[in-house]
């Protein structure tokens, strides 16, 4: 029997819009992906965008092996899931843009929307590592980081649906401008993201001229936090420091978090999840010295089931529980 119990030969379509990729997939009532597509999303007009993932969607439902009942949309933003309207986006540019709507008109489908994050929460809620827990958070640690709640046996969403932007938390009064259209500083997001260990580990290069990294400027690669990621687990002292240090930087936002929702799971998912202890361990240690004891105890910070795929999944999850009747 499958995770959706009387769905069977019917499958959606989920799609995970990031800041930089979007993935697609025609997944099946087990959660199986049957056909998985990405496509660069940087860098788009806005109709341009909605062109793209229209595109993947029919590429996906082509492929699906049964009835595609509709389509879900994990969007990292923050949604007035009310309208389907995109009310901030700082990664894209699709602020004010009628998503749902525009979705379901180009591709003629019931069609889902929900914050990148949260979906992410949802599949890892129903069906991965916080299955079971009544209260836990996701964190996606992405292009910037997104985040889900559940508190009390329930999915949190907001006033209007636009919850939860974890990674918009000011840990620092007046630092850094935040990325793309968000005009706030000193964002957790900054410090602690895939993009801030690209960040890092550039800076790195420049001050250990004898490192991997630093070779791999020379050689005109950009540093990314998936080289970064990559080079540590060959070995690279230089790389290894860098995400010890972004892991820190993380665990600093989740130690706010144990204290605000005393959580009995923190979920990690994204891209970033690649780096595992590398990254994690630094922030568990965190945790577990600037936590309130009697928060901490109870918490385990773990990456996701379903790792990179938990967005997509998610979305997916969505698509079955608001399309399918």
């Amino acid at each position: 029997m499958g995770m959706f119990p009387a769905m069977a030969d019917r499958c959606v379509i989920g799609v995970d819009l990031g800041g930089t990729k979007a993935l697609a997939g025609a997944v099946g009532e087990d959660l199986a992906v049957h056909h998985r597509l990405q496509r660069p999303s940087q860098g788009l007009a806005t109709g341009e965008l909605l062109d793209v993932l229209a595109g993947m969607v029919r590429e996906a439902v082509d492929a699906a092996p049964g009835e595609v009942a509709g389509v879900g949309f994990g969007v990292p933003g923050v949604l007035d899931r009310r309208t389907g309207i995109v009310a901030a986006c700082p990664h894209l540019p699709l602020e004010g843009v009628r998503f749902e709507a525009l979705m379901a008109e180009r591709l003629g489908l019931p069609v889902a929307i929900d914050n990148d994050g949260n979906c992410a929460m949802l599949a890892e809620w129903r069906h991965g590592a916080a299955r079971g827990a009544d209260d836990a958070l996701m964190v996606t640690v992405g292009t910037g980081i997104g985040g889900g709640i559940v508190a009390g046996g329930r999915l949190l969403r907001g006033a209007t649906g636009g919850g939860a932007e974890i990674g918009h938390m000011v840990v620092e009064l007046d630092g850094p401008p935040c990325e793309g259209r968000c005009p706030g500083r000193g964002h957790w997001e900054w410090y602690a993201s895939g993009n801030a260990i690209g960040r890092a580990g550039a800076e790195a290069a420049r001050s250990a001229p004898g490192s991997a990294l630093a070779a791999e400027v020379a050689g005109g690669r950009e540093i990314t936090g998936a080289l970064v990621t990559e080079l540590a687990h060959h070995g690279d002292a230089t790389a290894v420091d860098v995400l010890a240090l972004v892991g820190r930087r993380l665990g600093q936002g989740f130690v706010s978090l144990v204290n605000v929702f005393n959580p009995e799971r923190i979920v990690v998912a994204g891209g970033a999840v690649a780096a595992g202890d590398l990254l994690l361990g630094p922030a568990r240690e965190v945790v577990a010295r600037e936590a309130m004891p009697s928060l901490r105890d109870v918490v385990q910070i773990i990456p996701a089931r379903f790792g990179s795929d938990a967005g997509l999944l998610g979305a997916a999850t969505l698509a079955f529980e608001e399309c399918v009747r």
